[in-house]
């Protein structure tokens, strides 16, 4: 079958080089997984359910369990930096590709400008002589630079941020665990009461628990970077299989291991767990008697959004190169420069959106943060959209792998009846969510961004193959001549 739409083929040097060593793939898919969503966020959506939040969170690690290894057996196959939109172009069509390509680039870029102003309050509560407004477009400007050089330097820097919040998840856990045995010496809460002792295991019911579980599933997006680093590192196929084996006992201790003690320490209905940038970890070491929980934890906050940050732009600027060597973006972003294989134009495209919002930031007339937001919102549903394209591309990926009898070395399980459980699980999810008021905007905005990129698409292709008609057409004419 003709490729006439991969410009790749005709600049065969534009390729990115494998740089990334076994050790920064393993931090990065611990990175992946862990972010502010875990230290900051996780406190509100405990607050709203209760100590049943932990059925939430293992359902929620369930289904990217099983979406990684979907990932994983297709990764293995055909290692690309595209990852799930380069596989969803082959099993889906183009349309799918460029579509999930597109919207994927989009959240991470923005993604960018939120955790730059994350940093930026962050450092502000440090330092309150200083503007917020300044700190963002420092932090910006700071973390930007860590892609405009080798990837090694990624790696690194994404190595020692992720180094420091897996240190300080396994210390958290460590001291709480030590209070659910009643063996640390100071603080107010010890032992397992919390889980039923105020209400009940479910006080809010299980509608609270459906409606959690929704939220959830967005904390874990990001375990499938490492898919799309792996294509710059030696042995891509070696590094996706360890990494994909490894992420269930990551979600299982990361997660729903310190949400669990969270509940068991902390009454579920205590004020400060709902209170907006306060987060489950601080209030937890608070109650445990950590002298300057406030700062350990706005440290770890700090760094992990900082970590988020590079994660993101890196993510960016190679889906926007995926999508360039596809023929679905400009080709000039395809271009990599010297000998160091990196995507500088992707690069700066990437973080083009985060720049911008830092600068307005400085505009007050034009309330930036209400923008922020506005457009947050449009990505509300990606991950979902995500999980599903990988879902339906394995689905039809393993099937054509083994109708031509090609060897498949990380298998979905039970194939195909989880891979058809997990398609019907998130439109089921997504079909909910129309009808939870909290959700509803996030479903249509994203929707609405979907359709939107969806026609641009078939705009895009239509063009680019008429374009490649003419020139079929006329090659013929001109030799005549």
């Amino acid at each position: 079958m003709s490729n006439t739409h991969d410009p790749s083929a005709t600049h065969e040097g534009n390729q990115l080089k494998a740089a990334l060593k076994t050790r920064h793939l393993t931090m990065m898919s611990i990175a992946g997984v862990i972010g502010a969503a875990l230290f900051v966020g996780s406190g509100k959506i405990i607050a709203n359910t209760g100590p049943a939040v932990i059925l939430a969170y293992a359902a929620g690690g369930i289904v990217v369990m099983l979406i990684m290894r979907m990932l994983g057996e297709m990764a293995t196959s055909a290692p690309d930096t595209g990852s799930f939109s380069t596989y969803a172009d082959q099993a889906i069509g183009r349309w799918a590709g460029f579509t999930i390509g597109w919207l994927y680039w989009w959240f991470w870029a923005l993604l960018m400008a939120w955790e730059a102003y994350v940093a930026g309050m962050i450092l502000h509560e440090w330092f309150p002589q200083i503007s917020i407004n300044v700190f963002t477009l420092v932090a910006t400007s700071l973390l930007i630079l860590v892609n405009f050089f080798n990837v090694r330097n990624y790696g690194e820097f994404e190595f020692w941020f992720a180094l420091i919040k897996v240190i300080a998840i396994v210390c958290f856990i460590l001291v709480c665990t030590l209070a659910v045995v009643n063996l640390w010496p100071t603080g107010e809460v010890r032992g397992i009461s919390n889980l039923t002792a105020q209400g009940g295991f479910m006080p809010n019911g299980f509608k609270a628990v459906i409606v959690a579980m929704l939220g959830v599933m967005f904390a874990f997006l990001g375990a499938e970077i490492v898919t799309i680093a792996a294509s710059e590192s030696k042995n891509p196929a070696d590094q996706i299989v360890k990494a994909t084996n490894s992420v269930v006992w990551r979600i299982c201790l990361f997660y729903i291991g310190s949400i669990f003690l969270i509940v068991a320490l902390v009454p579920w209905n205590d004020p400060m767990l709902g209170q907006s940038g306060y987060g489950s970890y601080r209030r937890t070491l608070e109650l445990l008697g950590i002298p300057g929980a406030q700062w350990v934890m706005n440290f770890v906050v700090l760094t992990s959004v900082s970590s988020c940050l590079i994660s993101a732009h890196y993510t960016a600027s190679r889906m926007l190169y995926s999508l360039a060597k596809r023929g679905d973006a400009p080709r000039m972003l395809m271009q990599t420069r010297g000998n160091t294989g990196i995507p500088v134009y992707a690069v700066i495209a990437s973080c083009s959106l985060a720049v911008l919002i830092a600068i307005i930031n400085f505009i007050d007339a034009l309330r930036p943060k209400d923008i922020l937001d506005v457009l947050m919102n449009t990505t509300g549903m990606i991950a979902m959209l995500v999980y599903l394209v990988v879902a339906f591309s394995q689905l039809k990926m393993r099937r054509k792998l083994e109708a031509e009898g090609k060897p498949i070395r990380l298998k979905m399980w039970l194939f195909p009846w989880l891979t058809y459980a997990v398609i019907v699980f998130i439109i089921g999810s997504l079909i909910t969510m129309l009808f939870v008021a909290e959700y509803r905007p996030l479903v249509i905005s994203t929707g609405v961004a979907a359709l939107i990129v969806v026609i641009a698409g078939f705009v895009v292709h239509s063009r680019n193959d008429k374009a490649a008609a003419l020139a079929s057409t006329a090659t013929p004419t001109a030799s005549r001549i």
